[in-house]
């Protein structure tokens, strides 16, 4: 059988992308059991109100501030055997039909039970959001909010513009101000208590 020539091959490929779009469901229906269907990713997807939110790729800065994180958290909780620390793209199920993927994640060993093999059935004890232009307002706002009523103990914003820290903590229901942490200061947690890393060394050239 003969080959398409090059120039209908190239008007076939826009026909086949719609046609492999149409097998998924539209933006407003999807579900847990077709996310769940999709393949795997390295790709940030979450989910929320029967949409599939997949914000762009992390910047190399966001990926060097993370990674700084993420070793020091990774370290402090391993040196004293306090739990699991896990990053994107992790899924987190926070209530049915709403699965976020956190940059930096830690679960106390009393709530393991909550890690299964596709990904995390409750709220972590400790969230670390790293902002960015694409999802700086989602973080600040409806990940705030979400975090605090399904019993995300602490959470952290890192702001690379700003080059500061904020981190909350959970007090009665509600997330309570720890601080902002800029230059020349160190970041603590109310959670951990002994972890800290100074604000200088997160956003470091």
């Amino acid at each position: 059988m003969s080959k398409p020539a090059v120039g209908a091959e190239l008007k076939m490929k826009p026909q086949l992308a719609v046609d492999v779009a149409r097998l998924f469901p539209p933006q407003g229906e999807w579900t847990e059991a077709a996310y769940l269907a999709l393949p795997e990713t390295n790709h940030i997807v979450e989910l929320s109100g029967g949409e599939l939110i997949m914000p762009p790729p992390p910047s190399v800065a966001h990926q060097r501030i993370s990674g700084r994180l993420l070793f020091a958290l990774y370290s402090f909780v391993r040196d004293r055997d306090l739990g699991t620390v896990l990053y994107a793209p992790t899924g987190v199920r926070l209530w049915p039909g709403k699965i976020r993927e956190p940059d930096i994640l830690f679960l106390a060993h009393e709530h393991a039970d909550r890690i299964k093999e596709d990904m995390i059935y409750g709220p972590p004890d400790l969230v670390i959001e790293v902002l960015s232009p694409g999802t700086e307002e989602t973080d600040r706002r409806e990940k705030f909010d979400e975090y605090e009523e399904t019993g995300v103990s602490e959470y952290w914003l890192v702001d690379p513009t700003a080059s500061n820290v904020t981190v909350c903590a959970l007090t009665e229901g509600a997330y309570e101000l720890q601080g902002t942490f800029d230059s020349g200061e160190v970041a603590r947690s109310a959670l951990m208590k002994g972890f800290d890393i100074a604000v200088d060394e997160i956003f470091r050239r």
